[in-house]
């Protein structure tokens, strides 16, 4: 005797507000300067009580500074505006799925919620490669959500990327995917 298996595959599709639209938006309009100025697209924006207070995008190349990434710029920008370091009533809209540094600075800026677009598998650190900003290990965690924009962060950068590779001949692949 077999046994029958059916597998049924649904797919959840999450309908957002509005206002998560309108600020990961936002984040992507950020990603395209990264983009017009040859830096890897990722933009951010941080937002308190439904204002933005915080923009950043990639400046790697243009400041000479690996830490200068979108976040970390957002949430120095939000942190002088508010004048505290704690951001604990804030929220952060990402095109990419944050690294292992700027997830740590997330943690300790004591974020609320995480907005991301496309999945990192090569550094994310909110639930690719690790999961930070959700595994409950250290004094603060912050919700994530994933997936608003995917295909328009992947697209920003497929774009950058292909380019990229024209000008140095580079071979470097790019595997940025949703999960």
């Amino acid at each position: 005797m077999g046994l029958l298996k059916i597998c049924i595959f649904v797919q959840v599709v999450f309908m957002f507000s509005d206002e998560i639209y309108k600020y990961m938006f936002a984040a992507l309009k950020e990603a395209e300067k990264a983009l017009e100025e040859n830096e890897v697209p990722v933009g951010a924006v941080v937002v308190h009580k439904n204002k933005i207070i915080g923009r950043g995008y990639n400046q790697v190349e243009k400041l000479n500074d690996a830490t200068a990434h979108a976040e970390m710029i957002a949430l120095t920008a939000a942190a002088s505006f508010i004048n505290n370091w704690r951001l604990s009533e804030c929220e952060i809209y990402v095109t990419l799925e944050p690294c292992i540094m700027c997830t740590g600075a997330m943690l300790a800026s004591r974020i609320n919620r995480l907005y991301f677009a496309a999945f990192d598998p090569k550094f994310g650190a909110c639930g690719s490669l690790y999961n930070l900003a959700e595994e409950g290990k250290y004094n603060h965690k912050i919700e994530v959500i994933s997936g608003i924009y995917s295909e328009e962060s992947r697209n920003l950068m497929a774009q950058f990327f292909s380019q990229h590779r024209k000008i140095n001949g580079s071979g470097d692949t790019l595997d940025i995917k949703v999960q």
